[in-house]
């Protein structure tokens, strides 16, 4: 959520299986689409697991299949089940899991046989909170593999495309085409920065399940910018993941530049975990990508470009400084109003009915409760008195049910200098707080 939870995963230390079945069209068609739900720049498409349908972030940032917050969806049967340990980004040690082989996974026309996934036991990881809408797995590597997969950020679809010379034809006349590398099962691109004054080569890895728009890991070519501040940047497999926020000059992709973008850069601790492919310095994810219509093209080595109308929007961060997710449901109860035609002999019958019409009833629903999971040192709403913990009553004196995770995230990433009344609970007693946004860069 680019301070609404950056979702950059890496599931790495876990027995590789090859020879799995990758994802193919059925019934001869050159394409199928996909719609997708676009939060936080991250996409999450629908896919039957052995007949059930779940939720799934596309990452191309992850090599195999993974499963989660599956204690709701029992109904889910597995084959071939074994125990494993899964290590990922995040400072904390390896988490349990399984592995479960022979799963039937498909979707709109795709469809794959016998497919591995790895299933994460600890139910304390569970992006659902953090996203705002129900999440059970990530998907990466077999779904791009065998086709030419587009994403159209713009209208919220996933085309895949039939792996021919054909299809290739079509989009060189419609996309500028990268030359990229495909390493452990993941796709990277040769890059450029500008740090200092100086233009420093960049190899990255295309992360669609990354949502900041790069992230620059420790290195000799790169420093940490003087102006920065630190901030939690997400969650992975193993925990937290910390680090500092900054502004580069300049990044470039081929012939597209991105002047002053705000680039992440993780603490050593949050990814020791990771196995860097060579030359590796990070990662450009979904704040970059989503400028685009964009097609990964695994087999050819070739990332298509197309700028859509994002592609000039300005580079913005959470200025509040709080991390909110989704922490469990209420009883609200909200007034509804009956459309009813009004039956009457003469007019002032008709006009005692109305005066004493009682045309509305009470009903009750289940609504989202908000909470403060973290809080940046010294930044706005630190400084205000928030705390980690603090349960959300209002915003800008609006319930805040009435918003999306995601609408909340997009307010504390107005612009400079805008102010936020926030209510809160906290130990029983409702509380007042009223911050302004500050720019820490």
């Amino acid at each position: 959520m680019k301070k609404y939870i950056v979702l950059f995963f890496g599931l790495l230390s876990v027995l590789s299986l090859k020879a799995q079945s990758d994802f193919l069209i059925e019934n001869n068609r050159k394409k199928v689409i996909i719609p997708f739900k676009l939060i936080n720049n991250l996409v999450f498409i629908p896919i039957k697991v052995n007949g059930v349908e779940l939720n799934f972030l596309l990452d191309s940032g992850v090599e195999e299949t993974i499963l989660f917050s599956m204690e709701e969806m029992q109904e889910v049967s597995f084959n071939n089940i074994e125990k494993i340990k899964l290590r990922g980004l995040g400072s904390e040690e390896e988490i349990e899991g399984l592995k479960s082989t022979n799963n039937i996974l498909e979707t709109h026309g795709i469809k794959s046989s016998n497919h591995l996934v790895y299933i994460i036991l600890d139910q304390s990881f569970n992006l659902s909170s953090h996203i705002g809408i129900p999440v059970n797995g990530i998907i990466g590597h077999k779904f791009f593999k065998n086709n030419l997969v587009e994403i159209n950020y713009q209208k919220k679809k996933v085309i895949v495309h039939l792996n021919n010379e054909e299809t290739r034809q079509k989009l060189d006349k419609k996309f500028k085409a990268v030359p990229i590398t495909i390493e452990r099962s993941k796709p990277y691109i040769y890059t450029t920065a500008v740090s200092n004054g100086e233009e420093i080569p960049a190899k990255l890895l295309i992360d669609i399940g990354n949502s900041d728009a790069f992230w620059i890991f420790e290195n000799n070519k790169i420093k940490l910018p003087q102006k920065n501040f630190p901030d939690f940047l997400g969650k992975g497999f193993s925990g937290d993941i910390e680090g500092h926020r900054a502004k580069l000059e300049k990044f470039s992709i081929a012939d597209f530049e991105f002047k002053n973008p705000i680039v992440s850069f993780p603490d050593s601790t949050s990814i020791r975990n990771v196995k860097m492919v060579p030359d590796r310095i990070g990662s450009v994810g979904g704040e970059i990508l989503k400028r685009f219509t964009l097609v990964l093209d695994y087999a050819d080595r070739k990332l298509y470009l197309k700028k859509n109308t994002k592609f000039y929007e300005p580079f913005t961060y959470n200025k509040s400084g709080i991390t909110i997710q989704h922490n469990g449901l209420q009883w609200v109860q909200e007034t509804v109003h009956l459309q009813t035609v009004q039956v009457a002999s003469s007019v002032s019958e008709l006009e005692d009915r109305e005066k004493n019409n009682d045309n509305f009833r009470y009903k009750f629903l289940l609504k989202p409760v908000y909470e403060i999971i973290n809080i940046r040192k010294n930044s706005a709403a630190d400084k205000c008195g928030l705390q980690k913990g603090d349960i959300i009553v209002s915003i800008n004196k609006i319930l805040p049910y009435k918003y999306s995770l995601q609408q909340i995230n997009n307010l504390l990433k107005s612009e400079e200098d805008a102010w936020i009344n926030m209510e809160i609970e906290r130990n029983s007693l409702i509380l007042k707080f009223r911050f302004r946004l500050e720019d820490e860069l």
